[in-house]
């Protein structure tokens, strides 16, 4: 039985013929964002977080940085998801993160229904591919159906919006854990993530998403 990159693989070539891939930033054809607009992406720098090592983030949210994250999130082009994990699996590496574990922000179950998938979750097992670190995506529950973040203007706004919103579903003793996530703002969701997965026994976590908004 092939495996599921294998088949990933079949059906993304199929779905070339069909549809050949346009860089979401310049329009060119090969790639859902090619390697001139990644390297022409502002850089953005990491920071640090209540209960987090640091918060990573290759990018900062402009440019075709932006139109990846919106596309991926609202317009269903999954197949953003493996350039930009790779992205960000690079950006961890060049900080010498090593963590045992990968888990994404998770999506309350009635958004998840409705948007058919956690974009959050394509991004963590992309990650996880590229480093060989397991993902998990169980170990964190959203029991809060919360407004976005986005509609959240101060921080203080955007830690009330996740307050009480994660729980772990498990014990994560000892782990040394990375956060995933597509964007982050001010980190509060990473921030309560880290919160709850440190309650749960986790030693150490970092939160990694694709860009920063400014």
């Amino acid at each position: 039985m092939p495996a599921l990159t294998d088949i990933r693989r079949i059906a993304e070539g199929a779905l070339d013929l069909l549809l050949p891939r346009k860089c979401v930033g310049c329009g060119g054809t090969g790639a859902f964002l090619c390697d001139v607009c990644i390297a022409d992406a502002p850089r953005a720098a990491d920071t640090t977080g209540i209960g987090l090592e640091l918060v990573l983030a290759p990018f900062e949210m402009k440019g075709a940085a932006q139109t990846a994250v919106h596309r991926l999130k609202y317009n269903g082009v999954r197949g953003l998801a493996s350039v930009m994990g790779i992205a960000m699996a690079q950006h961890l590496e060049r900080h010498g993160v090593s963590p045992n574990l990968i888990v994404p922000v998770p999506l309350h179950p009635s958004r998840q229904r409705e948007r058919g998938y956690n974009q959050a979750e394509l991004l963590a097992r992309e990650v996880g591919s590229w480093l060989k670190v397991p993902v998990d995506t169980g170990l964190l529950a959203r029991t809060e159906s919360a407004g976005p973040q986005a509609r959240s203007a101060s921080r203080e706004e955007r830690l009330a919006n996740v307050a009480g919103a994660f729980r772990a579903r498990r014990e994560a003793i000892g782990r040394s854990i990375v956060i995933v996530d597509d964007v982050t703002t001010t980190g509060a969701t990473l921030q309560e993530c880290a919160a709850v997965l440190r309650q749960a026994g986790a030693r150490r976590a970092w939160g990694l998403t694709f860009a920063r908004e400014i």
